[in-house]
């Protein structure tokens, strides 16, 4: 397959791979250039078209129907019918399923519903469903964002099968890892710009780097950073399901940075703090005084902002506007009974995505159409608006560019200068180990180890080691 260079925005202020992926896959329309397939120049106009051509494109944004099984989900459109009345085959259907979850290591059940699944499950549900259709060309966004490391490596494996068989594999990642783990040929793409392609025995991450965000890597995690002050909030003996006495302190201006593995409980912890989850026991003191949150609500008046691990699904209204979403925490800033400040509104508008340098078409774009890192940034800015002194983010660069990342780090490192606390909770080692004061180890719902930047006690192997219980 080749395209040749041509306009691929489509009217959107994206980085440019999703988009271009979009286009492949017969969702948009590119404005002028063209496709070749096997030497053919084709014209996809519809995902229909580009199935027949052989061509599967599996989303970052996840398609399945919650209310349907695995198997019903994987066969979607393709289903197996009965002869002669065209009743669908579900015995056959659910055994076809089944081997191939079994032939992709999953361990899952064909007849399990989608509903009952995590979001990692989910995603591998998806790709099963991709690979279901015998596609000679699959293309996979971001496959690998919320899966676990065991599940990763099905998916290798699954990808080095499918390149024996013949069929082409284009992989988008923002993980630098997976590019020298399972690539060839490596393409850097950069506001919708292609920069350059190289043979991945010939390159190196430090290169990659500098051709995604335009600088040397030495300058993506900023050289110094934050000095922490007094202690602010103070978590104790937290107790429920899924934490077991689990207690810290954050300091003015802190990046405490939140590591395990999977399931270790640092999104429930950050859901306790937030009121999204009850506790059976535990106290918060901010500054000194106990206080009481049973709600978000109650969250948000002590100045507690929460950025989601799923922005898609929890941090955003994604049909809706950047405007939309970017005041949709302060509507009483502007709004007094039925009379709107469009002017005061405006203002916020326009402080936050100057501040933030969130490219977008304008105020009135659908967030569902600006990058990942972008809308990340309108989340960030929700919260930035409300003026929270307290910061939870989850997995803030989690499928977002490098460049994004860049940006991201940048924004974190600012805010805690301005004396804002910050908890960070990330699955990404090295933005943990560059970017904390402290780092809080959890594992199996418990706090394993705090490690603290000052006596260098902050490496991946010290994590790693309390993550896993070693000694």
């Amino acid at each position: 397959m080749f395209c040749r260079r041509g306009p691929c925005s489509n009217g959107r202020k994206r980085r440019g791979k999703s988009t271009l992926l979009n286009i492949l896959g017969g969702i948009y329309g590119a404005d002028s250039g063209e496709i070749y397939l096997q030497g053919e120049r084709v014209n996809i106009t519809n995902p229909l078209v580009a199935n027949e051509l052989g061509i599967t494109i599996i989303h970052q944004e996840l398609s399945l129907c919650h209310n349907m099984t695995i198997a019903e989900n994987i066969y979607r459109g393709q289903e197996f019918t009965k002869k002669p009345f065209g009743f669908v085959d579900f015995d056959r259907m659910n055994r076809q399923a089944q081997e191939l979850l079994d032939r992709l290591n999953m361990d899952l059940s064909a007849v399990a519903y989608v509903s009952e699944l995590s979001i990692a499950q989910q995603q591998m549900v998806e790709i099963a469903g991709a690979l279901s259709k015998n596609a000679k060309i699959v293309v996979m966004d971001e496959p690998t964002a919320s899966l676990t490391e065991r599940e990763i490596k099905a998916l290798f494996e699954t990808i080095a099968n499918l390149k024996a068989d013949g069929v082409t594999i284009v992989y988008v990642s923002h993980r630098m890892n997976e590019t020298f783990e399972i690539g060839d040929r490596v393409t850097v793409m950069r506001d919708g710009q292609f920069i350059g392609t190289r043979n991945v025995s010939e390159t190196n991450a430090n290169e990659l780097v500098e051709m995604m965000v335009g600088r040397s890597v030495d300058m993506i995690f900023g050289k110094e950073r934050p000095i922490p002050g007094e202690v602010v909030m103070e978590v104790r003996n937290f107790n429920n399901s899924k934490l077991k006495d689990v207690s810290f302190e954050l300091r003015k201006g802190e990046v405490l940075g939140f590591s395990g593995l999977v399931g270790a409980g640092r999104t429930e912890l950050a859901h306790a703090i937030f009121g999204l989850d009850p506790l059976d026991s535990g106290e918060l003191l901010i500054e000194g005084e106990p206080v009481t949150i049973k709600r978000p609500k109650d969250a948000i008046e002590k100045g507690i902002g929460l950025v989601p691990e799923d922005r898609k699904g929890a941090g955003l209204v994604l049909m809706n506007t950047f405007a939309f979403n970017l005041t949709l925490t302060v509507l009483s800033k502007f709004i007094k009974g039925i009379n709107v400040d469009h002017k005061k509104e405006w203002e916020i508008i326009d402080n936050y995505k100057d501040r933030l340098s969130i490219r977008a078409s304008g105020p009135e774009q659908v967030c569902a159409n600006l990058s990942g890192g972008n809308q990340q940034k309108v989340v960030i800015s929700k919260w930035l608006a409300t003026e929270s002194k307290y910061l939870i983010l989850d997995e803030p660069t989690r499928g977002v560019d490098v460049g994004a990342k860049s940006e991201i780090y940048d924004l974190i490192n600012a805010l805690a200068n301005e004396g804002i606390s910050i908890i960070f909770i990330s699955s990404d080692l090295p933005e943990i180990v560059n970017l904390s004061s402290r780092v809080v180890v959890m594992r199996e719902g418990r706090i394993t180890g705090v490690l603290d930047a000052r006596t260098d006690e902050i490496t991946q192997v010290s994590i790693m080691r309390y993550a896993t219980g070693g000694a």
